[in-house]
C-alpha cells in the first residue's frame, strides 16, 4: 500500500485534506468529502459527545468538577479542546449539527476563570488565541478578544500566559496559539490594521529564532519541540510552526530552512512520519495507532508542509 492509499483509507477528516492539499482535487470533490466530517467518523463522534446542557464535559477549559490534579495530564474533553479539534478536522461550520452546537456554546458556555462568556474569552493569551481561532472559524464575533491580544503583545513580538505575573519574554506555546487565532480571524473578517501588524511581529518572533532556537545563543530551546504530536492542543513543536507559515500562505523565508530540513529528516523509509509523542490527558477517543507508530496526521501535515516549501 502506498502512503497515499494509506492516508485515503482513513477518516473523512483526513481524506478531504489529502484531496485539497496533496492532490489539488476539484473544489466539488473536496467539499463532497468534507461534508462527511460532521456526519461520519471522528467529527460526528465529537459532536455527539456534547452535553445536553450545551457544552462538552461540563466546562470550558476543564471538565465540570475538575479538582486540578494534572498528574496524569490535562483533560482534553471540555469545550475549548473539542472545538479546537473540530476546527482541525475541518468540519463544515455550516453543517446543521455544528451550528446547533456553536449556538449552544454561545448561550451557555462560561470560563472557569471568572465566569466570562465563552466567546468573550478570559485572561490567558494561549487560551484566548485558541478561542479566537475557533470563534472566527465557526462564525462568531471575537473582535473583543483580538483587540485584547493586540494590546498584550510583548516587546519581543511574542505572547506569554505568564505576562500577568511579570514575564516580559514571549513563549513559543502562547505565541503559536495567538498567531493561529489571528490568522483565522483575518481570514474570516479581513482583520484590523492593528491585528495584521501584530501577526507580522509575531511571525518575526518565530523566524528570528528559526522556529526553535534561542536568539542569544542559537541553541535549541527545547529538544522535545523536534518531535511531533497530534493533536498539539496548546503545545508548540517545529512541525506546528512550519504548518502555521504554510497555512498563512507566506513566502518561504530563508529562516525557515533549518526547520523545514528537520521536518524532512523525520520521514521514515516507508514515506510516513511517526507519531513521536502524545500530550497526556483524557481524550474523547484516539485517532492513531500509538506512539512510535506511523501517524496519519503527522504524515499529512508534513507532506503538505514540504510541498509548500518546495514551491517557495
Amino acid at each position: 500500500m502506498t502512503v497515499d492509499e494509506w492516508l485515503l483509507e482513513s477518516d473523512p477528516a483526513i481524506r478531504w485534506q489529502v484531496l485539497r492539499d496533496l492532490h489539488d482535487s476539484s473544489a466539488a470533490d473536496v467539499e463532497a468529502e468534507r461534508s462527511k466530517v460532521a456526519t461520519e467518523g471522528w467529527g460526528a463522534r465529537l459532536l455527539a459527545a456534547r452535553d445536553p446542557g450545551g457544552v462538552w464535559a461540563g466546562g470550558a477549559c476543564f471538565p465540570s468538577g475538575f479538582d486540578g490534579d494534572m498528574s496524569t495530564g490535562q483533560p482534553w474533553t471540555p469545550t475549548l479542546p473539542t472545538l479546537t479539534l473540530l476546527r482541525e478536522l475541518g468540519v463544515d461550520p455550516a453543517a446543521d449539527a455544528v451550528r446547533v452546537a456553536i449556538e449552544a456554546v454561545r448561550e451557555t458556555g462560561r470560563w472557569e476563570h471568572a465566569g466570562q462568556w465563552f466567546f468573550d474569552g478570559e485572561v490567558e493569551p494561549c487560551i484566548n488565541g485558541r478561542t479566537v481561532a475557533v470563534g472566527a472559524y465557526f462564525g462568531v464575533d471575537v473582535d473583543g478578544i483580538v483587540a485584547r491580544l493586540v494590546i498584550e503583545q510583548l516587546p519581543d513580538g511574542g505572547w506569554n500566559c505568564e505576562a500577568e505575573y511579570g514575564s516580559t519574554r514571549g513563549s513559543f506555546h502562547s505565541t503559536i496559539c495567538v498567531l493561529e487565532g489571528l490568522l483565522e480571524h483575518e481570514r474570516a473578517t479581513g482583520g484590523t490594521p492593528e491585528s495584521i501588524a501584530a501577526r507580522d511581529r509575531g511571525e518575526k518572533y518565530l523566524l528570528e529564532r528559526q522556529l526553535c532556537r534561542r536568539l542569544s545563543t542559537g541553541e535549541i530551546i527545547e529538544r522535545n519541540w523536534l518531535q511531533f504530536a497530534f493533536p498539539t492542543w496548546w503545545h508548540y513543536d517545529v512541525l506546528r510552526g512550519v504548518e502555521y507559515f504554510r497555512a498563512a500562505g507566506s513566502d518561504v523565508d530563508p529562516r525557515l530552512a533549518a526547520a523545514v530540513d528537520h521536518v524532512r529528516s523525520r520521514q521514515c523509509g516507508d514515506g510516513t512520519w511517526l507519531l513521536d509523542k502524545s500530550h497526556p490527558g483524557a481524550v474523547h477517543f484516539t485517532m492513531e495507532e500509538g506512539i512510535g507508530r506511523p501517524g496519519r496526521w503527522n504524515t499529512l501535515r508534513a507532506l503538505r508542509a514540504l510541498k509548500w516549501a518546495r514551491r517557495g
